[in-house]
């Protein structure tokens, strides 16, 4: 008995660390831009291709699945992931939404990432932008100097 409850009592403290150190990264552009307007925090917008871009599962590896970048941030960003599958099927909205960003940033590589501010300019949402980043060699701490550059002004 005392072994089951001890392993029980592990696995309940694996999982609450694993929820207090996951990032959360947003599909839907327009719940993200409400949360960085009332945050005040900038967008990223990270452009992969989830289910074929080595580059794209080499960054989140080495560097946004690491506690360093989660615990930065969480404090200083708003993450959205806008995914180009080639394999599993997006919702015809997401499949849209993600598009149309593609276009309007001028993605044509992947991993691509934009650091953003969205702006409120004739009841239209426009993107103030702050600079673009993709995968950066040197871990975590390399891709935040990075970004550091980008967001120093704020």
């Amino acid at each position: 008995m005392k072994k089951i409850f001890s392993i029980l009592l592990l696995l309940i403290s694996i999982n609450l660390y694993s929820q207090e150190n996951a990032l959360e990264w947003h599909t839907d552009v327009e719940k993200a831009i409400n949360i960085s307007m009332e945050d005040k925090k900038p967008l990223f917008f990270f452009f992969t291709g989830s289910d074929w871009c080595g580059w794209c599962v080499r960054l989140q590896k080495e560097v946004f699945f690491k506690p360093e970048f989660v615990k930065w941030a969480k404090e200083n960003l708003v993450l959205v992931e806008l995914d180009f599958p080639r394999r599993k099927k997006l919702d015809e909205k997401t499949r849209q939404q993600n598009e149309n960003l593609r276009n309007m940033f001028a993605v044509r590589g992947y991993p691509t990432g934009w650091f953003v501010i969205p702006e409120v300019v004739d009841k239209k949402i426009n993107f103030k932008r702050l600079g673009a980043q993709g995968y950066v060699k040197g871990g975590p701490s390399a891709w935040i100097t990075g970004a550091k550059k980008y967001l120093k002004d704020r």
